[in-house]
């Protein structure tokens, strides 16, 4: 299997004829976790689309969803899990308030705060998306046996660990 080669390689061998004394090696492995990100996020994002919602919709609806009953965060706790300035989340509950995905209410301990929860049709809507979202992304990792696709989640997992 050392004799397989993808774009990567070619552009890879490109710059070793240009610059020889480059160590491509890290380009090497970024530009493939790149355009693997690419074509997955793509790839998820149209399972998504058939629910009439976007990557940055589901990520509202999902982190509601993996919280537990009763569904419901504050707008900072919501933000700080998806890693998004407080304004980012605004627009995107105002769009799933909108749609009925989502409701905000009163905080009961916070009088100056407040709550946001998936309604049911939200929470159906989320157990539907991820439920679609997964499928995609075992359908692009189908041709990895189970091993090597561990082999890749620990790889990746250290690499991340790492930073």
């Amino acid at each position: 299997m050392g004799n397989v080669t993808d774009d990567i390689d070619r552009i890879l061998g490109q710059w070793a004829r240009e610059r020889p004394d480059l160590d491509t090696e890290a380009m090497g492995v970024f530009g493939r976790i790149f355009r693997l990100s690419k074509l997955a996020g793509d790839a998820t994002e149209r399972a998504y689309a058939r629910f009439g919602i976007a990557r940055a919709e589901f990520d509202v609806l999902a982190t509601l969803r993996r919280s537990g009953d009763p569904f419901q965060l504050s707008p900072g706790a919501l933000a700080a899990s998806m890693m998004l300035s407080t304004g980012g989340t605004t627009a995107r509950l105002d769009r799933l308030e909108r749609a009925g995905l989502v409701a905000r209410s009163p905080d009961p301990h916070d009088r100056r705060g407040i709550l946001v929860r998936l309604t049911p049709q939200g929470h159906a809507l989320a157990d539907e998306a991820v439920t679609a979202g997964l499928a995609e992304q075992q359908r692009l990792l189908s041709h990895l046996p189970p091993e090597r696709a561990a082999q890749l989640t620990t790889l990746l997992r250290d690499l991340l660990n790492g930073l």
